[in-house]
């Protein structure tokens, strides 16, 4: 097998001779690669190794964006103001980077609506194209009729 390591010279050693290394150091015989010809082991601390690998790790899932979906209802009948009001908070969602969840919820018979939904939702996306794009188009779900707009990038 060949062996590599901080403080041992490269070079193809048994198995026997390359765990006697690996103690009078006093760190452990990895195996790297065992695929390869010949079998590729280094000498290194392994608690140590794990350690450091699960510290990456957590700095890069810290760094990673969290997405969050703020939803936004409506009826099919809503009135104007109602609809200014939610649109600004929409607007504000959108500037905050989350995602935007709009739906417009059909109870007992106004799902005879649908137009009215649709044209409500599609009325959003027109008037918050400037803060966030479309990622999905107003679609009938049961008795929800629903559409998804992402945050413009800065």
């Amino acid at each position: 097998m060949r062996l590599v390591g901080d403080n041992v010279e490269v070079g193809v050693y048994s198995i026997q001779e390359a765990l006697d290394i690996a103690n009078e150091i006093e760190e452990d015989l990895v195996e790297i690669s065992p695929n390869a010809a010949p079998p590729v082991c280094k000498i290194m601390d392994y608690k140590k190794f794990v350690y450091e690998q699960k510290k990456r790790e957590k700095a890069l899932k810290s760094k990673a964006t969290k997405v969050t979906i703020k939803e936004i209802r409506f009826g099919p009948n809503t009135d104007d103001h109602d609809y200014q009001f939610k649109k600004k908070h929409g607007e504000k969602f959108l500037k905050d980077g989350a995602k935007l969840k709009a739906y417009v919820f059909f109870k007992g018979r106004s799902i005879i609506y649908k137009d009215r939904g649709e044209i409500l939702l599609l009325r959003l996306a027109r008037d918050l194209e400037e803060y966030g794009k479309v990622e999905q188009m107003p679609r009938l779900e049961g008795k929800r009729m629903t559409m998804f707009l992402a945050p413009k990038k800065k």
